[in-house]
């Protein structure tokens, strides 16, 4: 029997989701190692951790397993468990087949120790990876519909203030004027750090105890 190890992952978000729980992540691995005769050696889990990347605990120590040999096989409840990144999951799938680890993740019926296993690997990481990105294109698209339409989108930008009815934004004369100066000088070539002393040099009040460049920078990538 291969040694197999698990991992499971839940964030802050999703801990209270039907379905997706450490319990029921752990469960279905581990029946699933019953039916395919792998020797369950242990459960590695994130709890509260996100999947935006791979600075988690128990991804160090799942390949601090494999460094030192200690198993053959992982098994995920899901590959977004594993990371919502494809170029994450990539490169960790790479880890293991160098290792010669066979990786299974339940929802998708992925095995990579089968020829279409690692094919149907590559083809669901990238299709969950473009869903994300039309999720964050539509997220961006509306809230720039919203500012365009003076309506209030998350935070309050530089140069508006919340009306009275609590969704339209209207300008703050002050801070439209910085925004004006400092759009006239960036168009000039001046650097974001002239852009500061000019402003100060003017009399406009600075976020802060002082403008800083990037705060400048800032401002104007969101007007931009």
């Amino acid at each position: 029997m291969k040694k197999a190890v698990g991992y499971i992952r839940v964030s802050t978000s999703e801990q209270a989701l039907e379905g997706i729980s450490l319990d029921n992540q752990k469960a279905k691995i581990n029946a699933y190692c019953q039916l395919h005769d792998l020797d369950l050696t242990e459960v590695i889990e994130d709890a509260g951790k996100s999947g935006k990347n791979l600075n988690r605990e128990g991804v160090e120590a799942l390949l601090a397993k494999i460094r030192r040999k200690e198993i053959e096989a992982v098994i995920v409840y899901k590959l977004d468990r594993l990371s919502r990144k494809v170029i994450d999951t990539l490169t960790l799938i790479e880890t293991f087949e160098k290792a010669e680890i066979s990786f299974h993740s339940l929802n998708e019926k992925i095995d990579t120790s089968t020829a279409m296993g690692r094919f149907f690997l590559n083809i669901t990481a990238s299709l969950a990876q473009m869903e994300r990105d039309l999720i964050s294109e539509r997220t961006r698209d509306a809230l720039q519909l919203k500012i365009a339409n003076k309506q209030r989108a998350g935070q309050i930008p530089f140069g508006w203030r919340l009306s009275e009815d609590g969704n339209t934004l209207r300008p703050h004369q002050k801070e439209q004027e910085v925004i004006g100066l400092a759009r006239e000088l960036q168009g000039r070539g001046i650097s974001y750090r002239s852009i500061c002393e000019a402003l100060a040099k003017a009399g406009y009040r600075p976020q802060g105890r002082a403008w800083h460049p990037q705060t400048v920078k800032n401002i104007l990538k969101r007007i931009a």
